[in-house]
């Protein structure tokens, strides 16, 4: 048995190395030095020395915090990027008013139409569209654009747009159409706006088209709708509701607005003599046109593609 296990000892220390001396005293640290340092380790691996120092090293978990703490002031992004003048600041305060302005107006329209006002709460959408679209002219005629500008345009847009449209429809629905029809409608009109915004502000943008109908554009026709009073029934309201909200998030190409502005004068001519005879009938077929152009215009792309 002594045999047996003094043979199994020298075997185990010539698979690790034994060290050639013994530690000199228990309160010396240093590592000795490896009997079989010289030769090549690929068969064997490190020693269990260098393990243990590697060990050693290698910290728990990467989520510990350091040690000592760091002192770095925190860098706060401006605003305004740019040079930070007096008249700059000033431009940048009355973009940011405009924004506001649409976001409050949107805010009113909502108390209006839970009081029954609800042409006024229409106007009052209308009003919104304009400061939207003014906020952003006005940024890039000041040169004052910013991507703060940008986010605090996208949640006004959502209140105004998102929100107080829904409510006003609501209202304007109220006893001509179920409750839960209503109601499932204009919930489709909040979350499909929710979702263009957001999209919006991570996607690629194209100077030519829109990709689905653009929030404003739907907040205008809805307020529009409400203010003039079309004569269709209820359940033709509450499936035009809900296709435009769809058209919201769809993928079809819709032309802007600078785009509509640089078409022939004469093709003018004919919604200008229509709104004379019939505004309301004009209104409806310029918004219907509207919508079946995106489609129309994707099955273009597609041919030509």
């Amino acid at each position: 048995m002594r045999r047996s296990s003094t043979l199994a000892r020298q075997v185990l220390l010539v698979r690790v190395g034994r060290r050639d001396d013994d530690l000199r005293g228990a309160g010396d640290l240093s590592l000795p030095e490896h009997r079989y340092a010289d030769r090549p380790r690929r068969r064997y691996g490190p020693s269990r020395f260098q393990r243990a120092e590697v060990e050693a090293i290698v910290p728990v978990s990467p989520a510990l915090a350091p040690a000592t703490p760091v002192d770095e002031p925190a860098m706060s992004i401006p605003l305004l990027p740019g040079e930070r003048t007096v008249a700059r600041r000033m431009k940048f305060a009355v973009v940011n008013a405009c924004t506001l302005s649409s976001l409050m107006l949107g805010m009113l329209a909502i108390f209006l139409a839970m009081q029954g006002e609800v042409r006024v709460a229409a106007l009052c959408l209308i009003a919104c569209v304009v400061f939207d679209g003014l906020d952003g002219a006005l940024a890039r005629k000041f040169g004052v654009a910013s991507p703060f500008g940008a986010q605090m345009d996208s949640l006004a847009d959502m209140c105004s747009f998102g929100l107080a449209a829904p409510v006003v429809v609501y209202a304007s629905l109220a006893g001509s159409v179920s409750t839960p029809a209503a109601a499932v409608a204009c919930a489709l009109v909040a979350a499909c706006a929710a979702i263009r915004l957001a999209r919006f502000n991570v996607s690629p943008k194209d100077g030519r088209f829109f990709c689905g109908v653009p929030t404003t554009m739907a907040a205008a026709v809805l307020a529009l709708t409400v203010a003039i009073g079309l004569p269709v029934p209820g359940t033709v309201q509450v499936a035009g509701v809900a296709l435009l909200a769809f058209a919201m998030v769809s993928s079809f190409p819709y032309a802007k607005l600078a785009r509509l502005v640089k078409l022939p004068p004469w093709l003018w001519l004919a919604p200008v003599i229509g709104a004379l005879i019939d505004i309301r009938l004009t209104f409806a077929l310029i918004v219907v046109g509207y919508l079946i152009s995106g489609p129309v215009l994707w099955l273009r792309q597609r041919r030509t593609a």
